[in-house]
């Protein structure tokens, strides 16, 4: 059995300590994953510290082609690597899985290197002239999730190394081998000590983002991990971006025309099996049309198989973990007690692998668990409302503010509802359509910060005015 190493200055570092790695559809076992000491991760941070420098002091034009040379490489080996993330994650190869997942992992790094970030002249007059450079920070520390675990890691490593910073980055102990593999080959044309990994629990995670050389987090993950990361900055006081999850709601507007919009809406919801930060989590529906666009989801829902991830024509996969299992089997039996209506699924699958089926649950409102606490899962509930004002209402009514969706056949109107959402994002007629040019982040206690974009890559740069005084003319 394979174990897995990560990489410190460019070179292969093994560990003493490991842990099974399985496949959550299958429970097979893919090999060790490393665990790093406090040593281990002391040497990553110093080695990007070393690299930093010199890393920044290149040419713009030289990063950029070696971000390019990055998403070469991760074209070059997409197939492997995503075979990786199905044994390990459980996302199917096809459709709205690993091999997307891949192909926005190079999309991601290719936008990202051609970004420019020039000097902004933010006043001048005849005595002075005032210039805004955007300047690396330093050592980034990455703390990656499991549910789109190479993606998201590309999210953080991209434009931090794009702005002159270097990267020492630790994926989530539920998938790691995915990630070390692909920090293993991105090592291939990068320059050594400027991507380096770590790998391991939670204790590794802490030492990375308190570590006295780190100038800046960038964390995906749980609102309580994201607070205690907060709490750990205030030694090192790191820059932060923090995406920390999010209920997201969706309304659609009386009247709407669902069929047409029912795939979308259905895949808003349930990509990754529901296990996305940005996935619609509770849909509030008109009354009068509630009964239609549970039979247009159920629709769309009976003709999605799902399975091994490995096998061909499989669209959806399991849940990733158990503990992840648990929690959506948890919610859903809490609401059966509390009277809900399962209009389909609502019981885990039998047979191995964490396998539960795509769950559409009425009868509930907020101030129930499935309504307020992020399922994570396969799992939706329909809320009926009798008015608009009240459905928007109920969408602000959670701590949570990461993305949202309206749906409805007049755009105006969907606009003018989507502005009155407390969301970092709202979408209209679709949901979770991140795009690498377009900041996305959260507010309340989603997170904050913003990722992609200019506002993205500004976010990973410190910045400096240089003020000059004119000489006076004679």
């Amino acid at each position: 059995m394979k174990t897995y190493t990560f990489t410190i200055d460019g070179k292969a570092v093994s560990a003493t300590e490991s842990f099974e790695i399985r496949n959550p559809a299958t429970g097979e076992v893919l090999g060790q994953a490393p665990v790093s000491t406090e040593e281990q991760v002391n040497d990553a941070v110093a080695s990007a510290k070393a690299a930093q420098k010199a890393w920044a002091a290149l040419a713009d034009d030289e990063r950029k082609a070696t971000l390019m040379k990055m998403a070469e490489v991760l074209k070059e080996n997409a197939e492997c690597l995503a075979e990786l993330i199905t044994r390990e994650q459980g996302k199917p190869l096809g459709g709205p899985g690993s091999m997307f997942e891949m192909q926005a992992c190079a999309a991601w790094t290719e936008v990202t290197a051609s970004l420019d970030l020039p000097v902004e002249v933010v006043f001048e007059d005849e005595t002075r002239r005032d210039e805004l450079h955007h300047k690396p920070i330093g050592v980034v520390g990455a703390i990656s999730p499991w549910n789109w675990p190479l993606m998201i890691a590309i999210w953080q490593i991209a434009p931090a190394l794009r702005a002159g910073n270097t990267v020492v980055i630790k994926p989530s102990e539920y998938t790691p081998i995915g990630t070390l593999e692909m920090v293993r080959l991105l090592n291939t044309v990068l320059p050594p000590g400027v991507l380096n990994s770590v790998s391991g629990h939670g204790d590794v995670g802490s030492l990375l983002v308190s570590h006295a050389d780190i100038d800046k987090i960038m964390f995906t993950g749980s609102t309580a991990t994201g607070k205690k990361i907060i709490a750990a900055s205030g030694g090192n006081m790191a820059r932060l971006t923090l995406e920390c999850g999010g209920n997201d709601p969706a309304i659609i507007l009386p009247g709407t025309e669902i069929a047409s919009k029912a795939g979308d809406l259905f895949w808003g919801a349930f990509i990754n099996m529901g296990q996305t930060c940005a996935c619609a989590k509770r849909l509030y529906v008109h009354e009068d049309d509630y009964d239609a666009v549970v039979s247009a989801l159920n629709e769309v829902a009976e003709q999605m198989p799902m399975g091994n991830g490995m096998d061909e024509n499989i669209l959806l996969g399991p849940v990733q973990n158990k503990m992840q299992y648990d929690k959506v089997n948890e919610l859903v039996e809490d609401a059966k007690q509390q009277g809900a209506t399962v209009h389909r699924g609502g019981s885990p699958l039998e047979g191995d692998g964490y396998f539960y089926p795509i769950t559409l649950i009425g009868g509930l409102d907020n101030g129930s668990r499935l309504v307020d606490e992020e399922q994570f899962g396969p799992v939706l509930p329909i809320i009926k409302y009798k008015n608009l004002e009240d459905a928007i209402a109920r969408a602000n009514d959670n701590k949570n503010g990461l993305g949202a969706s309206v749906w409805g056949d007049d755009l105006e109107q969907a606009a003018k509802v989507a502005a009155r959402i407390e969301a970092g994002t709202v979408w209209v007629n679709q949901h979770g359509a991140v795009h690498p040019m377009v900041p996305f982040g959260g507010v309340k206690e989603s997170g904050y910060g913003v990722e992609f974009g200019i506002e993205g890559l500004k976010a990973t740069t410190q910045p400096q005015v240089i003020s000059i005084k004119k000489v006076a003319a004679a």
